[in-house]
């Protein structure tokens, strides 16, 4: 699979990058027969590379906390959002030294360059995409509208996730259509009590277990590659050597092996893509090893472009030619432009009384969603702003850390749990405003010899008064649940701190104001097809992943019947 590959090697198609979206891609086309190049930047990891995996809190120096001295040097910006940089998966963490990058205003990149990518760590929420979000921009009046439906995508939706294996429980809710779910991970006592108590005031608000990529039941036929149950570790972003979770390691790039068209190769970094004027398509991929700078190009009939919403379109800006000096298949413009994310840092939480008799086993790897519900209807308009939120928690039991005991009292003490805490996080929808952008700063070379990335985007009037409204309502429910001690957060983050970065390089109808067409190919690039978040036209609400593994399979299946028809 990663076996040396000669310079000018030629491929059927060549996929860049390895993460969600690069590994379902690989699958598709390998399992369609396509002998196919996989290039990462970083290096190579496989199903069962989890050094921390099996460690227990006790096992880390520093309390899973990195050095001051390390984050000074290695992760002065990731580190800015404080959660994120832990011992326990330093691995699969980039170090912002190795590649920096210019901010107009503050952007949150948070990445993990090595096979697999985020795929190691991700969140795992997956949520279906419904009309009102593939509507909304067309109806009014933001962006550009979606050249597709949900229609498009539902049968799609189905392939992936039965592969997938997304645990969910079926709502009937509109702005979140059901899906092919295996059983959830039930509510615990207290997360059902505030579903009960939420659905009695605020009937329209529906808690419901969350809709996570972890194996609740696992069948080796459909969910094949190296994969089992989940066990309830909740230890997800350290890698799951049980294979219970959804990740290229443990589920796409083996099946795509197991075919024998799978070629892979790590420290590649793609500096641009090669397209020839008469021919008016790419020819393939020009690369720099990131060991030893010696610069290569591979060929292929089929590019597909998933080195993340950023990568891609630093990609894609960087491959420059007579026939596109602005990027290629940017004659419309707006390559980097219209960057999204869901904006993030805003709740709640409080204590719940009357359950102290209760407790639950495990640490499920997902606790309880509620769908949007505002501006889904003309019910639920709002007149201050457009679009919604929706919301992910869990309620759990709190240490308890008794004062002034010692001894065989303290250690008892220590063992009783504390009080039921419920805790809830906002996850609101960011307009496609054309002003957020990022661009290449071709004048500052990183230590690769690439262009400096540079970040010029914020929240906007329309995203802080959503805020408002988001914690609000997060307030209102604990209330309704018989909550005490309630506090509250809402602090405005930079673009990028929710990790669902998205835009860019978005599909359209026409070709003078988007990048892709309705089948995620390029407009004037047609045997280039870009299904990573930067393919998006809005952010929606809901966790984008999943929707990008649709897309994928979608465009993959696409340009098979392309290519079998000699249009490719």
């Amino acid at each position: 699979m990663s076996q040396p590959i000669q310079n000018g090697a030629k491929f059927d198609a060549i996929v860049i990058g390895s993460g969600i979206s690069g590994g379902y891609a690989a699958m598709e086309l390998c399992i369609k027969g396509y002998k196919t190049l996989v290039l990462e930047r970083g290096p190579m990891k496989k199903h069962g590379d989890y050094p921390t995996a099996g460690m227990d809190d006790w096992d880390f120096k520093n309390q899973n906390m990195v050095a001051a001295e390390e984050i000074a040097q290695h992760y002065h910006k990731q580190n800015r959002l404080r959660w994120w940089v832990r011992e326990d998966h330093l691995d699969f963490i980039n170090k912002d030294s190795d590649y920096d990058y210019d901010e107009v205003e503050r952007f949150d990149w948070i990445r993990g360059h090595h096979v697999g990518g985020r795929s190691i760590m991700w969140g795992r929420h997956c949520y279906r995409w419904s009309d009102i979000d593939f509507e909304a921009n067309g109806k009014e009046g933001f962006g550009v509208d979606w050249p597709i439906r949900y229609k498009d995508i539902a049968p799609w939706y189905d392939y992936v996730e039965t592969f997938v294996g997304v645990s969910g429980q079926k709502e009937g809710l509109k702005q979140v259509p059901d899906g092919k779910f295996l059983p959830p991970f039930p509510l615990n006592c207290a997360e059902q009590h505030l579903r009960e108590a939420v659905a009695k005031k605020y009937p329209g608000r529906v808690v419901t277990p969350g809709r996570v990529a972890n194996l609740s039941e696992y069948n080796p036929e459909v969910h094949k590659g190296k994969r089992g149950q989940c066990q309830t570790r909740n230890r997800c972003v350290r890698g799951c050597p049980y294979g219970a979770y959804f990740s290229s390691l443990s589920a796409t790039l083996p099946v795509a092996e197991e075919t024998g068209n799978l070629s892979i190769r790590p420290d590649s970094i793609v500096s641009e893509i090669v397209f020839d004027a008469k021919q008016r398509k790419a020819t393939g991929v020009r690369i720099k090893d990131a060991n030893t700078g010696e610069e290569q190009e591979f060929f292929a009939r089929i590019i597909f472009c998933n080195a993340s919403t950023i990568g891609t379109t630093a990609i894609l800006l960087n491959s420059r030619s007579e026939a596109f000096p602005n990027g290629l298949g940017n004659s419309s413009g707006e390559l980097g432009h219209n960057m999204m994310d869901h904006h993030y840092e805003m709740g709640a939480s409080g204590d719940l009384p009357g359950f102290e008799d209760k407790y639950y086993k495990g640490r499920k790897p997902g606790g309880f969603y509620i769908a949007r519900f505002r501006n889904i209807d003309e019910a639920t308009r709002r007149k201050d702003y457009v679009r919604g939120f929706g919301y992910q928690g869990q309620a759990f039991r709190v240490a308890n850390a008794p004062e002034g005991l010692i001894g065989e009292e303290l250690k008892n003490g220590i063992f009783k749990p504390g009080p039921y805490r419920i805790s809830m996080s906002c996850f609101g929808e960011i307009l496609p405003y054309h002003d957020n952008r990022m661009f290449l700063n071709f004048d500052k070379k990183d230590k690769f010899g690439m262009p400096t990335i540079t970040f010029d985007a914020k929240l906007r009037e329309n995203e802080l008064k959503l805020r408002e409204d988001g914690v609000a309502c997060a307030i209102e429910m604990l209330e309704a649940a018989g909550c005490t001690n309630i506090t509250h957060r809402n602090e405005p983050t930079a673009v990028g701190a929710c990790i669902h970065e998205m835009g860019t390089a978005r599909m359209g109808r026409d070709p003078k104001t988007s990048v892709l067409n309705s089948w995620n190919q390029m407009h004037e690039v047609p045997n280039v097809f870009v299904t990573d978040g930067a393919c998006m036209t809005s952010s929606g609400t809901q966790n984008p992943s999943i929707t990008y593994m649709a897309l994928t399979a979608r465009a993959v299946d696409y340009a098979h019947k392309q290519v079998k028809d000699g249009k490719l």
